[in-house]
C-alpha cells in the first residue's frame, strides 16, 4: 500500500479497519483529561472493560461460598484453569492438553528447565541470544550453577549483527551444528524484546533437535502477537506471560506449553506439587506423586483464581476476533508506524533509525534508535500523552497493538516526534 503521512489518510484507514471499534472495550490512561496514545502493550496491555465484571463474580463467590467455591457455583475454582485450554491452544498452535496456566513466567521457566535441562559430562551446553531479557539470562545462569557448572563454560551467546541490528538465523543454525552433541538446550525468546525481531522458531527448533538438544522458547513477546504452531513445529516446551499483548493485568499468571511427547513419562524429573497430581487422586493425599498426563502435570499449587480471571476475560476477545484478523491489522499498522517515522526522519536533523527488521521478521513492535537526544524526545512524547518505552542507550520501543491502536494515533505520534525534535533543536541553539 502507498501510505500517506496525513491526518485524512490515517482517518480513512481507521474507517476501513474492522477492529477499530474494539478500542471502546479498553480503559485508557489520560493526560490532562485527554485519552493517551498507548504504545506500551509490549510491557503491559490495557485493561479490558469486562475484567472488573469477571473479577467481581469471583469475589462474590468467595463471599457467598467461601471454601465451597472450589467445587460449587457457576465457575468452580478447582477446575477454572481447564477453561483456558481451548482458547489458548488456538493462540499458540497446540493441542488443548499441551497447555495450562499457572504461576508467573520466570517461575514456570525454572520449573520447565528443571525437567528439560539435564546436563551430562558430554552434553551440557546452552545456546541463547545476545541481549535476551534479563530474567532469561539470570534463569539460565542460576540453572547452570544449580547443576554445579560454570556459566562461562556452558552458555553460548549468539550476537546480533551491529550493522543490521538482526540476529541472523543462519548464524544460529551454524552455531548449533558447530556445538553438535555437546548442546543440551537451545533456549531463546520467540520475539526479541529489544529489537522486536521475530525468530524463526520452526527452523531453529528443528536444527536443535537434529543434534539431540531440547529446544524451548520464552514467548513473553510472542503469545497473542505472532502466529504460533508449537505442536506442528515440534517445540519441546515454552512459557509466556499474559500481561503484555494478552491484557491480563500487571504480573499476572503465565501460560505453559509442554509437548504431548512428554505427558506419559512419569519418570521425567520435575519439581512437583500436589496440583500437578492426577485430579482423580489429588484429594486422596497419597504419599507419592501421580502426575497428570498433560501439561497440567507441571502445576504446583492450588490455582490463583484472582490472577486467572482477568486473563480469561481477555481471552474471550481473542476467541471472538481470532489471531488471523489481529495479525492482518498488526502488519498494516506496524508498517504505517515505520513509514511515519521514516517520513519524520527525512525532515529532522536527529537521525531516527528503525532497528527492528522488516516484515516478516517483525511483529507488533518498532524499536527506534536515536542518534542523539533520545531521552529528551521520549520525555516530550510522554508529556504530550504518548506512553511508550525507553531502553538504554538510546531506543524508544513502540507497540501498535491491533486491539486498541488507531491509525490516527500513529499519525499523531509522527507529529509529536517532529515537534519534539524542533523544540530540542531550538533549545540547543539557545545553549
Amino acid at each position: 500500500m502507498n501510505f500517506k503521512n496525513t491526518l485524512l489518510f490515517a482517518q480513512k484507514l481507521d474507517r476501513q479497519d474492522k477492529l477499530n471499534a474494539f478500542q471502546s472495550n479498553f480503559i485508557f490512561p489520560k493526560k490532562r483529561g485527554e485519552k493517551c496514545i498507548y504504545m506500551a502493550g509490549h510491557s503491559l496491555g490495557l485493561q479490558p472493560k469486562n475484567t472488573k465484571k469477571y473479577v467481581d463474580e469471583v469475589l462474590d463467590s468467595w463471599g457467598e461460598l467461601a471454601v465451597d467455591g472450589h467445587f460449587k457455583g457457576d465457575n468452580p475454582w478447582s477446575t477454572y484453569h481447564e477453561k483456558f485450554k481451548e482458547p489458548l491452544a488456538k493462540i499458540v498452535g497446540a493441542k488443548p492438553e499441551e497447555v495450562t496456566v499457572m504461576n508467573t513466567l520466570s517461575v514456570n521457566l525454572h520449573l520447565l528447565l528443571a525437567s528439560f535441562y539435564r546436563p551430562t559430562v558430554k552434553r551440557f551446553k546452552i545456546l541463547c541470544e545476545e541481549k535476551a531479557f534479563p530474567s532469561d539470562q539470570y534463569i539460565l545462569e542460576s540453572q547452570v550453577k544449580w547443576h554445579g557448572l560454570d556459566p562461562k563454560d556452558v552458555i553460548e551467546v549468539i550476537p546480533y549483527n551491529e550493522e543490521g541490528f538482526e540476529i541472523r538465523t543462519e548464524t544460529i543454525l551454524n552455531k548449533i551444528e558447530e556445538l553438535g552433541d555437546s548442546l543440551a538446550l537451545v533456549f531463546m525468546g520467540g520475539v526479541h524484546y529489544y529489537l522486536g525481531q521475530v525468530m524463526d522458531i520452526e527452523k531453529i527448533t528443528k536444527a536443535g533437535q537434529a543434534v539431540g538438544a531440547k529446544v524451548g522458547w520464552d514467548l513473553a513477546h510472542a503469545a497473542g502477537n505472532i502466529s504460533l504452531e508449537l505442536n506442528s513445529w515440534n517445540v519441546d516446551f515454552a512459557a509466556w506471560c499474559s500481561y503484555k499483548y494478552m491484557n491480563s493485568g500487571p504480573g499476572s499468571i503465565s501460560g505453559v506449553y509442554v509437548s504431548e511427547r512428554y505427558h506419559q513419562d512419569a519418570s521425567m524429573i520435575r519439581l512437583a506439587g500436589w496440583w500437578g497430581n492426577k485430579k482423580e487422586t489429588r484429594f486422596l493425599m497419597k504419599p507419592y506423586f501421580e502426575p497428570e498426563t498433560s501439561a497440567d502435570g507441571w502445576q504446583l499449587s492450588n490455582i490463583p483464581i484472582l490472577s486467572m480471571v482477568p486473563y480469561y476475560a481477555s481471552l474471550l476477545m481473542f476467541d471472538k476476533v481470532g489471531m488471523e484478523s489481529l495479525i492482518r491489522k498488526r502488519d498494516k499498522i506496524t508498517a504505517y508506524l515505520d513509514f511515519v517515522v521514516e517520513e519524520v526522519n527525512k525532515v529532522t536533523p536527529v537521525e531516527m533509525r528503525v532497528i527492528t527488521p522488516k516484515y516478516p521478521k517483525r511483529a507488533c513492535q518498532i524499536s527506534i534508535f536515536f542518534s542523539e537526544d533520545g531521552r529528551a524526545i521520549f520525555e516530550y512524547l510522554e508529556e504530550n500523552g504518548v506512553i511508550a518505552d525507553w531502553r538504554e542507550p538510546n531506543v524508544i520501543r513502540m507497540a501498535p497493538v491491533p486491539f486498541y491502536t488507531s491509525y490516527e494515533d500513529i499519525y499523531r505520534i509522527g507529529t509529536l516526534l517532529k515537534e519534539a525534535v524542533d523544540k530540542i533543536a531550538v533549545r540547543h541553539e539557545v545553549w
